[in-house]
């Protein structure tokens, strides 16, 4: 059965992520945002979204996926803070904004 995992960071959507893709008729599981990738890797493992975060990739002690998940070659998709993280993770900058 074709998987997708969310990732939740502490967001306030991650189960509303996950349920709209089971609405489209895919399995969707949420975890940890740390999970290590060995932990839920599997054949049928087709996507991971990395949620959002109240955190930001600047706070030293912002979640942060397990590097191997970032690493993979599976698709993934980043909302808000889980894109920051894929850029600052793949080298790219995230910098602050004057305003928010």
């Amino acid at each position: 059965m074709d998987t997708v995992v969310v990732l939740d960071f502490g967001g306030q959507t991650a189960q509303l992520i996950s349920r709209r893709v089971r609405e489209i008729g895919v399995y969707s599981e949420v975890l940890p945002g740390t999970t290590p990738l060995a932990e839920f890797a599997s054949p049928d493992l087709k996507a991971i979204i990395l949620s959002g975060s109240p955190a930001s990739v600047h706070d030293a002690a912002a979640p942060a996926p397990d590097p191997s998940v970032v690493e993979s070659g599976i698709p993934m998709l980043g909302i808000c803070y889980g894109l920051q993280q894929l850029v600052h993770r793949g080298g790219g900058e995230v910098a602050r904004s004057q305003a928010r």
